[in-house]
């Protein structure tokens, strides 16, 4: 659930309220009951993670360190079989 930050009209109060996106956006300012407008923010920064994204982020010591790389890896072809595999394309 997002927070959303709301400001006063009237008094300039700036507050969060953490709720559902499906709830309807709050109306009234908690300190002094004028209407608040919801303010647009930037909300918090992505973070990829994972094989196929920036080489150098996020990568522990022993990936280097093995000598192995994820493209070299061997394991079953996609059906399940191992060896030759003419239906998958895959040959170990």
């Amino acid at each position: 659930m997002p927070t959303y930050e709301y400001v006063c009209e009237t008094c300039s109060h700036l507050f969060e309220q953490f709720q559902s996106m499906t709830d309807d956006p709050i109306k009234k300012c908690p300190k002094c009951g004028a209407d608040v407008r919801r303010l647009i923010s930037s909300g918090a920064g992505v973070i990829f993670k994972g094989n196929g994204f920036y080489q150098t982020d996020y990568k522990n010591s022993t990936h280097k360190a093995s000598g192995e790389d994820s493209s070299t890896k061997k394991g079953p072809a996609p059906c399940g079989k191992s060896g030759a595999c003419s239906s998958c394309e895959v040959n170990d």
